[in-house]
């Protein structure tokens, strides 16, 4: 997957592909959060802004024979160009996903582009359409078939549904068919995930009084229906991040898929925290630290603990094989240990079948990130020093697996422009099997710390 991105934010020109594991760094306000919000922001609300055409000759035949059976080849072939038009199409919704002035997008593009060769029609696909409690038809799609078979449930004498509504649905299914399996399912973990954490009950206080205000007022007034309406306050990535601590109560009554097939990755997540993260029979919401017996509510917790708490239900409770993770600046409170630890487990999960996307401006995270890469090569002093150190298997990662982008300032070729000029871009870093990642934001502040430390040390003539 490719994403290319025009006068977003800071970002004149960049294009960034996705990993295993997908880093982008570099110093502040260089646009390093508008990529990562504009990506989620299209894999969060893709399935709105895609449809097929349906021909009225399938409509008939649904009708006449009971039946039809639609072939995906066609739909298919015409992928990329519905794709470019998806992105054409939330490229116009850049200023709702961002809750900021329209101008600032005037000359936005954002596009993602898709592996054609990677594209198929293997997976199955089973979905039934009711009305109450009556079934109305059926979708079905074999796995490895090209046919999708939608059949009618009700006599078509009874169904009431009209035929563009029809259409939609069918278009719908071929949608998710065809795309679901390339773009994955996102979670966000956004930077202001510890101030949701601590103010999560006055955000629930304060929606449950509006709504009963509402319902008091005008029993005419729907007040969800008003709620959704309203003009966005906060970036789309912020508002699902804040509903999800919200709803951390509702959350807490399910298991992810990975809690069973790989719980030491949750054994990983409650080591750097330090304990873990417990709902009671009364809806409240707790950490409770390792080998203790008191409870700390999210105020009473440290800040690691707060900053963590969404990954944490995430990961316990809803994350599956398949999803991206997110997570804009995974340091945040952190001692280097536990950012040295977070990295690892980023690692871990990509063994599970989770991507990582993540923002960063720690030099910890990114060095633990080069040790996993260079010791995962098939040396045996490296496997030796690997186990002396503790590291296991799954936390290793191969030099593929990995990108990393530089926000910075760079020459790039700029439409309407003959040579190239200096603007902010991503540039991306090398990854080698052997010497790791070449992270040279970092190690240009370093060096001159360094540097500076020396003079101050053995600067004075003897």
């Amino acid at each position: 997957m490719k994403i290319s991105v025009e006068n977003l934010g800071k970002l004149t020109k960049a294009e960034f592909s996705l990993g295993d594991l997908s880093i982008i760094c570099g110093d502040n306000n260089m646009g390093k959060t508008y990529a990562t919000y504009a990506l989620f922001g299209f894999l969060h609300t893709w399935r709105k802004h895609m449809d097929f055409y349906i021909s009225d000759e399938n409509i008939a035949s649904l009708f006449d024979e009971g039946s039809v059976s639609i072939d995906l080849r066609e739909y298919l072939d015409n992928a990329p160009e519905v794709l470019q038009k998806a992105c054409m199409n939330y490229t116009k919704k850049l200023p709702d996903v961002f809750a900021t002035n329209a101008k600032q997008f005037n000359d936005a593009k954002f596009q993602l582009f898709l592996d054609e060769s990677e594209m198929h029609l293997s997976n199955a696909f089973q979905r039934t359409i009711r009305a109450a409690n009556t079934e109305l038809f059926v979708l079905n799609k074999e796995a490895e078939s090209t046919l999708l078979l939608v059949t009618l449930v009700m006599e078509k004498e009874v169904l009431q549904i009209p035929q563009i509504v029809i259409k939609s649905i069918i278009s719908e299914a071929i949608v998710e068919i065809i795309f679901a399996t390339h773009l994955p399912r996102p979670f966000i973990s956004s930077a202001e995930r510890t101030g949701a954490a601590i103010f999560r009950n006055e955000l629930n206080f304060a929606r449950n009084q509006l709504l009963e205000e509402l319902r008091q007022r005008d029993t005419t007034i729907d007040p969800m229906d008003l709620l959704m309406k309203s003009s966005r306050d906060y970036a789309l990535a912020v508002e699902e991040n804040v509903d999800f601590t919200r709803k951390l109560e509702t959350i807490f009554k399910q298991d992810s898929e990975i809690l069973n097939t790989a719980p030491e990755v949750l054994d990983s997540f409650a080591h750097i925290i330090g304990g873990a993260y417990e709902v009671d029979r009364n809806n409240n919401l707790f950490y409770k630290p390792k080998g203790s017996k008191v409870k700390l509510t999210m105020d009473a917790s440290s800040s690691a603990v707060r900053s963590l708490l969404d990954i944490g239900f995430y990961l316990r409770h809803v994350a599956k094989p398949g999803d991206l993770l997110m997570v804009d600046e995974p340091e945040l409170n952190l001692h280097p240990n536990n950012q040295r630890l977070m990295a690892r487990l980023f690692a871990s999960l990509t063994k599970v079948g989770i991507k990582v996307f993540i923002t960063t401006h720690s030099d910890f995270i990114v060095k633990e990130i080069n040790t996993l890469i260079m010791l995962h090569q098939d040396k045996p002093y490296l496997k030796k020093l690997a186990k002396e150190e503790e590291y296991s298997e799954r936390e290793l990662l191969s030099c593929d697996q990995v990108k990393l982008y530089i926000a910075e300032v760079a020459l790039i070729k700029v439409k309407g422009i003959s040579r190239r000029i200096k603007r902010p871009t991503l540039v991306e870093a090398k990854v080698d099997p052997e010497l790791g990642i070449d992270a040279r934001c970092f190690d240009t502040t370093i060096n001159d710390m360094n540097r500076i430390q020396d003079a101050i040390l053995w600067g004075e003539p003897l």
